[in-house]
């Protein structure tokens, strides 16, 4: 079996990225990926509380996870070397698109998992460290950080995709649905289009009627 691998840290970002390098590394080499597994959470959760965990216990020798990157698995060194030496001791198969690394019982895949590893979280650290030093300097000009209270981000892990959402809700796609195609929870999907009505649609009372949208 082939499982496709997708993790976001949070809602705000989208999986349509991670999901289309799989997708079109799979293409080229004649993969099929018979499962997806995608997941909003922190790469800091254990791996035992995330879906990942779940899906490594029914993986099976042999089996291939593919995702986008090796920081996907986790966002320090010792949670990705943990879960690369499960899948050895259980020869289950990992590949990664940009890194281009294929998990083996060999020495060679330990060294380039823990470089690959260590590199991806000293480039995060790097990239923490320049944001808090940056947004120290702005808070010592005077720059006051952050959205004003009570105004919400303009931006949503939905934001660019209201093309396929009314392609879908014109076929009268469920919010179910359509959540499992674009990878999000149905809620997420009824939240936006009630806030987007507008933009999504033109004004037809019996689709708003059947999606419960109010006519304004």
């Amino acid at each position: 079996m082939n499982y496709g691998y997708v993790r976001v840290s949070s809602d705000k970002q989208t999986v349509e990225n991670q999901r289309f390098e799989i997708s079109n590394f799979c293409r080229k080499n004649g993969i099929i990926i018979n499962h997806w597994i995608d997941e909003t959470i922190s790469g800091l959760t254990k791996v035992e509380n995330r879906e990942l965990g779940n899906l490594l216990r029914k993986m099976k020798k042999d089996d291939i996870l593919i995702c986008s990157e090796l920081s996907r698995l986790g966002r320090n060194l010792l949670m990705i070397m943990g879960i690369l030496n499960e899948c050895m001791n259980r020869d289950i198969q990992v590949w990664t698109i940009k890194d281009n690394y294929r998990l083996g019982s060999d020495i060679n895949s330990k060294v380039l998992a823990f470089a690959f590893g260590l590199s991806a979280e000293i480039e995060r650290n790097l990239i923490s460290q320049r944001t808090k030093e940056a947004l120290a300097r702005k808070k010592a000009e005077g720059v006051k950080l952050g959205r004003p209270v009570g105004r919400k981000s303009s931006k949503t892990k939905l934001t660019g995709q209201e093309k396929k959402i009314k392609e879908l809700l014109d076929r009268r796609v469920s919010y179910s649905a359509i959540g499992r195609i674009i990878g999000v929870h149905r809620l997420t999907v009824s939240s936006f289009v009630k806030a987007n009505g507008k933009k999504l649609y033109l004004i037809d009372k019996q689709l708003f009627k059947f999606k419960n949208i109010p006519v304004k």
